[in-house]
């Protein structure tokens, strides 16, 4: 093994704490299967998501999307399941026309976005499912919207030109852009461009319609300058009705000349129904406040609020507003987790959170009077959470499950029941045993990582390890499923993975997420490399001379700069989006609040800072194999860094590879450019980390 100094040394500061195997861990029937699960009964699983429950608690209903490998695109449907246990779970008819985000109303309708009359518009049923009446017949697209307590309205988000007057100038104007000849594009302000999308001058705007189809559309945030919800990926969690169905209040941030390095978000109400502006309700805080919820008596405002302007991986708080007064209070202000998601229970005394906690995501039960806090679900990763007169109906997937539904009563010491089973195929596949261990890492705190063995694991044999490092910064690779970087699929292919939450990870409280900030190349990387050693010291099967890291976004970053800084420890490293040039990042990425924070400030003021960890100043030192993989459309980390990372493996005559997505962001999602991703990817290990015939 190389470096066994490094080793040596690590071991007598490791302090490792094995954990039992994974709650969710494959069976021994599973263990004993014929076949490895892969990448590509991965790429076609079906995607559980969106529960939501009928107002009376009788049943589900939830979103699955399947994948047309050969139509190069996935396909969604809607199903409902009666929580009484009675009968299977039933497709609704109205999916065939084209259905998501299902949403129930308080008049019993179900109601539900499609694109089945030419455009993306609100549409209603029954819960048979069998037919749909069209509520919205809106000249733009609806691409979100949250219905009024009584069902009588509905807000819609569109997308349209803010210094209109009216809708027909917005579609009028669209149509003036889409016949003009030339195609220059001229900019006053940022953003130019944000994720994968070049600016076209229109923003998110919020619309309230009756759902009886009288009366006009009322733009109620008319004259806001800024986006609600905001892009790329807010959603009707960024905005509600009041109680009493009188005005909305929204989540947004002023555009003006700083977007671009601005996370002010703050919560609106709009004056009335009326379209004749609006009131700040947070103006006292800098930082970013969302996810507005009414209690049920309306009389508090729950929300989520950061504390420091300009970090986006600040601890989420939960504050409460006195409706009347404007008063505002933390609740569990001592509990060192950040709050995802928030709802009220049904009496008002309790807040349900989900929140990262310690390589899982559980849901919470928080006393609003005291701020006690009990955790409700174990080992997993839940992410989305609806409430029953008895209990909740949760989405919860792991390391080795894709996501599926369970119901639980409250706070009932019982196991969680699942409920679904929308991938039945995986059952008869063999997954790699998973688990979690802890280590001393920097400043002799305590890490925790997940160790896996490869699928059909046999005693005594050792395995090339897949050494993953998760993005973010401020991320983690835990107990959960995914369909870009899922452990399981190393483990299937033979290969044992280590993953370590390195301090910058979340989930471990807010002063272990702080510090990576401005220490990008130090502190996680003593993590990674203790973190390394302590698990080659505990668990014998890992083969350190057939070893590759691999990582996207920051860990594409920290992928470059073990080249430069830890280089010859792995046989072959894999980039993915990765940071070249951290200075140059500082002046191409879109979303300027991230690299400004993360280096303490602009690059032109703190110049030195942008440096101190800048991979491209360690390219004499490289030598590793190394694959690139880039997505021309992701302006958060442009393709120029890409580019600058292959030429500099080339120009130095490193074995390298280049793989470029003209039509992908960040992200790799289109079914057949996933597969062609996992093809290379597990090419290249193969490569260097298994025998060649």
């Amino acid at each position: 093994m190389r470096h066994r100094s490094l080793l040596s040394a690590c071991a007598a500061l490791v302090l490792l704490t094995a954990l039992p195997a994974l709650a969710e861990g494959p069976t021994a029937a599973a263990q004993s299967a014929e076949r490895a699960f892969t990448y590509s009964d991965m790429l076609v699983a079906n995607r559980l998501s969106d529960p939501r429950v009928s107002p009376d608690g009788r049943y589900v209903v939830y979103a699955v999307r399947a994948t047309d490998m050969a139509a190069n695109r996935g396909v969604t449907s809607l199903f409902i399941q009666d929580l009484s246990g009675e009968g299977e779970a039933r497709r609704l008819a109205i999916s065939d026309g084209g259905a998501n985000s299902a949403r129930w109303g308080s008049d019993g309708a179900l109601y539900f976005l499609s694109g089945r009359s030419g455009s993306s518009q609100v549409w209603k049923t029954d819960a048979t499912g069998a037919t749909a009446t069209q509520v919205t017949t809106l000249p733009l697209d609806v691409n979100a919207y949250r219905l009024s307590p009584d069902a009588s309205k509905v807000a819609v988000s569109l997308a349209v030109y803010p210094t209109c007057g009216d809708l027909a100038c917005s579609v009028a104007r669209g149509e003036e852009a889409a016949a003009r000849k030339s195609t220059g594009q001229v900019y006053d302000r940022m953003f130019v461009r944000h994720w994968d999308t070049w600016a076209d001058g229109t923003q998110n705007h919020l619309f309230v319609l009756n759902t009886d189809g009288s009366g006009e559309p009322v733009w109620v945030t008319h004259g806001f300058d800024g986006d609600t919800p905001s892009k790329p990926f807010g959603d009707e969690g960024e905005f509600t009705f009041t109680p009493d169905g009188s005005a909305v209040v929204f989540s947004a941030r002023v555009a003006g000349q700083s977007e671009p390095w601005s996370t002010n978000f703050d919560l609106f109400r709009t004056n009335g129904l009326t379209g004749q502006g609006f009131t700040n309700l947070t103006d006292d805080n800098d930082a970013w406040d969302t996810g507005p919820v009414f209690s049920p008596d309306g009389r508090t405002l729950a929300y989520r609020a950061m504390a420091r302007p300009g970090f986006e991986a600040d601890r989420w708080q939960i504050t409460l507003m006195d409706v009347a007064t404007g008063a505002k209070r933390q609740v569990a202000a001592n509990w060192d987790r950040s709050a995802d998601s928030l709802q009220w229970a049904a009496d008002g005394r309790t807040l349900y959170v989900v929140a990262g906690d310690v390589g899982q995501t559980r849901l919470f039960a928080i006393q609003v009077a005291n701020g006690s806090v009990v955790p409700i679900t174990g080992p997993g990763h839940v992410s989305a959470v609806e409430q029953t007169p008895s209990g909740f109906v949760f989405a919860q997937d792991s390391l080795t499950s894709p996501s599926e539904l369970f119901v639980k009563t409250f706070r009932g010491r019982e196991m969680p029941r699942q409920i679904t089973n929308v991938n039945p195929q995986l059952e008869a596949l063999s997954f790699g045993e998973a688990e979690q261990f802890t280590f001393a890492g920097w400043n002799d705190g305590t890490v925790h990582a997940y160790v896996i063995k490869p699928a059909g694991y046999v005693e005594g044999r050792k395995y090339p390890v897949a050494f993953l490092i998760h993005g973010g910064p401020q991320g983690s690779f835990g107990n959960a499923w995914s369909y870009r970087w899922n452990a399981m699929t190393y483990a299937g292919a033979g290969y044992a993975v280590v993953m370590i939450d390195f301090h910058g990870s979340t989930g471990y409280g807010q002063a272990f997420t702080d510090a990576i900030s401005q220490h990008w190349g130090d502190r996680p990387l003593e993590d990674l490399q203790k973190g390394w050693a302590a698990a080659q010291a505990k668990y014998d099967f890992l083969d350190g001379d057939r070893a590759c890291a691999l990582g996207a976004s920051y860990g594409g970053y920290m992928v470059n700069w073990i080249a430069g800084n830890w280089a010859d420890e792995f046989q072959c490293l894999v980039n993915h989006d990765g940071i070249f040039d951290t200075f140059g990042m500082g002046y191409a990425t879109e979303e300027l609040w991230f690299t400004e924070w993360e280096n303490g400030g602009t690059p032109y003021d703190v110049p030195e800072a942008y440096q101190r960890f800048n991979p491209a100043n360690h390219v004499a030192n490289w030598s590793d194999p190394m694959l690139v993989i880039q997505g021309d459309r992701d302006f958060r980390v442009p393709t120029t860094q890409a580019l600058s990372t292959f030429t500099a493996l080339q120009r130095r005559g490193i074995e390298s590879r280049l793989v470029v997505f003209p039509d992908e962001n960040h992200w790799v999602l289109k079914p057949q450019n996933s597969l062609q991703w996992h093809t290379e990817v597990f090419g290249w290990l193969d490569r260097y980390l298994k025998p060649q015939d």
